[in-house]
């Protein structure tokens, strides 16, 4: 699936969307490179799941917790990690395997740890339809390159 967006409003609704479909156990693989809009389409993400708190990248802390209205919703961002076996430190399988719903930003840096049946996101400019749009493409397995 392909989705235009034009605008941040229109990336976090149809991230709110997703999120309010999410099942436990799922994981979400987020990649984009820097500034297209992952953390903005994680907030709406978190909302669609009924997370009440404010949600922002854990860039240094790897993986942050939430509650959602129906089961945990656990945030990633991989961009600092080095190496995946650092993922195993931080309890990745407990989280990926366990009873909420994962999203890591940066998935493609740890791909070779990432479950099979992930879902893949990616987000991209394309500067000449204008600054705010993104192109964000859904697919059901996560290209393992």
């Amino acid at each position: 699936m392909i989705i235009e967006s034009f605008s941040e409003n229109e990336t976090r609704d149809f991230a709110k969307k997703l999120g309010e479909e999410a099942k436990a156990g799922q994981v979400y693989c987020l990649i984009g490179d820097l500034g297209v809009g992952k953390t903005v389409f994680t907030q709406g993400f978190a909302e669609g799941m009924g997370v009440k708190e404010w949600v922002n990248s854990p860039t240094f802390t790897i993986v942050q917790e939430y509650e959602g209205d129906k089961m945990p919703f656990y945030h990633f961002d991989v961009y600092r990690i080095g190496d995946s076996e650092e993922m195993y430190e931080v309890g990745f399988e407990d989280y990926v395997y366990g009873e909420g719903v994962s999203l890591i930003e940066w998935a493609n840096l740890i791909l070779d740890i990432i479950p099979e049946d992930a879902i893949s996101i990616r987000i991209d400019k394309d500067m000449d339809k204008g600054f705010n749009y993104r192109r964000i493409t859904v697919e059901s397995q996560v290209e393992q390159t």
